[in-house]
């Protein structure tokens, strides 16, 4: 009896033995966090420690990367300034920013106020506009020779501008009868003179028709109906009997809207009753606006 008792010690009421609670599982999550706290110091630590002389390396590549001039510094020389050798200077933002400045004006053939000139204007971009402009001015002159040898020199008045050539026919008589659309014996030569010299061109071409401000009295309510028909006449004589790809054609009317000359003397209505065929350049939009200054910068 006594040696049953002895065997049921230590165990609890149910029967069962009471479990060890071990206090100090603490500790292993505190050696973790103590491993990683002492492995981020030292990562500081290694972090803070600059080679000086591979940072000159990367400050002067950097510096010759953004077009900064570079400085070589003598380190055994005897001077009276104190030793600076161990001192860094790093480029700031205020001496990147106006080096690269420069570069975009450069590369957009623009100043900081929008106006191109001769020392902003990039090589390349002021090459290819005078390119463009060389083969536009050759066009107009071989269109002015075939008119001369018809006996019609002088005829049309050719300018360039950042559109491209742009054709005048000055809609008098010899194109046009007064208030009339339809193309007279004497402008059908001239543009049967024109067709073989835009058929070959890969540039379109926009056909516009103007007016003067003085109101039409004619079967045309406005000036324009009579300004969009006289360019769609001229368009229609170009594409079927000249043989232009309507697909590279368009013609346009805008009235009184756009005077080349002012409206107040009878030279500037008769100069603005006109029709005008764009040859349009093909040439990028920087190409293009530098276009008007060749000729300037030609000359300069």
């Amino acid at each position: 009896m006594s040696s049953a008792r002895g065997r049921g010690r230590g165990r609890s009421r149910g029967g069962e033995e009471e479990e060890h609670e071990n206090k100090e599982r603490w500790l292993v999550s505190y050696s973790d966090m103590m491993t990683v706290l002492v492995a981020l110091f030292i990562v500081l630590y290694a972090m803070s420690q600059v080679d000086i002389d591979k940072f000159n390396e990367l400050r002067t590549s950097l510096a010759a990367g953004f077009g900064a001039p570079q400085v070589s510094i003598l380190t055994d020389g005897a001077g009276v300034m104190p030793d600076v050798s161990s001192q860094v200077t790093v480029p700031t933002i205020d001496d990147i920013i106006p080096v690269l400045s420069k570069d975009i004006a450069a590369q957009a053939g623009m100043t900081g106020s929008g106006t191109a000139t001769g020392e902003t204007i990039a090589a390349a971009d002021l090459a290819a506009a005078r390119a463009e402009y060389a083969n536009l001015d050759d066009l107009a002159t071989r269109i002015d020779e075939a008119l001369r040898e018809r006996g019609l020199e002088g005829a049309l008045q050719f300018r360039i501008n950042e559109r491209g050539l742009i054709i005048g026919m000055v809609t008098d008589e010899v194109f046009f009868a007064a208030e009339s659309a339809v193309l007279t014996e004497t402008s059908q030569i001239i543009v049967d003179t024109l067709a073989p010299y835009l058929v070959p061109l890969p540039n379109e071409i926009s056909v516009e028709g103007h007016a003067n401000s003085v109101p039409t009295t004619s079967k045309y309510t406005t000036n324009w109906e009579l300004s969009s028909d006289r360019a769609t006449q001229v368009l229609r004589r170009l594409v079927e009997v000249g043989a232009l790809p309507g697909v590279r054609a368009a013609a346009v009317g805008f009235g009184d809207a756009r005077p080349l000359l002012p409206n107040d003397t009878p030279e500037g209505l008769a100069g603005n009753r006109r029709v005008d065929l764009v040859v349009l350049s093909d040439k990028p939009e920087r190409i293009r606006e530098l276009l008007p200054l060749v000729p300037t910068l030609e000359e300069g």
